[in-house]
């Protein structure tokens, strides 16, 4: 559209006290020339609109507030760290327990990637025994030892009185 040639006078014709004049007449003229019941339809079909209308704004002011509530909560909700156990190297098991077998020479001390197995053939060598997983428990730098196997006298295999199974991870702590 070219609005350096835009006429206006065209739309006088609009907006004159003539087509006002129209627009009352015919709307007065409406309910003979469609029928009531067009019109009740039609008031109906407004009123729906309506009342929609009314209902989504409330439903949109409601979820405006439960959203601010939302933002709130999430506001004074802290941040917790995340604790996860991650494997250790099997040379550094290896490396712990070569130094455990020359301190306990009465317990036969083995790796199984980040496994220590720990038995013993007589269970007069307890003592030794429980130095040995205490040792383990305290074994390296951020360490977290969990007991998956335990057993002392007749529970054991028949080779074994004493043994134990001690899975080792590294803790990790994330944001």
């Amino acid at each position: 559209m070219d609005f350096k040639n835009f006429d206006i006078k065209k739309f006088e014709k609009y907006f004159s006290k003539k087509s006002s004049e129209d627009l009352n007449r015919f709307l007065e003229n409406l309910p003979e020339k469609a029928g009531h019941n067009i019109l009740i339809a039609a008031g109906v079909i407004w009123a729906l609109a309506a009342g929609l209308g009314l209902y989504a704004s409330i439903q949109t002011q409601e979820l405006i507030t439960v959203r601010e509530k939302l933002r709130e909560t999430a506001a004074l909700t802290p941040v917790v760290p995340k604790i996860q156990n991650k494997g250790i190297a099997k040379d550094e098991v290896e490396k712990f327990v070569e130094g455990a077998k020359n301190s306990y020479r009465g317990l036969d001390i083995k790796a199984n990637g980040s496994t220590i197995v720990v038995t013993g053939a007589r269970t007069n060598g307890f003592t030794e025994f429980r130095e040995a997983l205490g040792h383990v428990q305290n074994g390296g730098d951020g360490w977290r030892v969990s007991l998956e196997k335990l057993c002392v006298g007749r529970e054991c295999h028949k080779n074994h009185k004493l043994a134990a199974s001690l899975k080792v991870n590294r803790v990790s702590v994330e944001k």
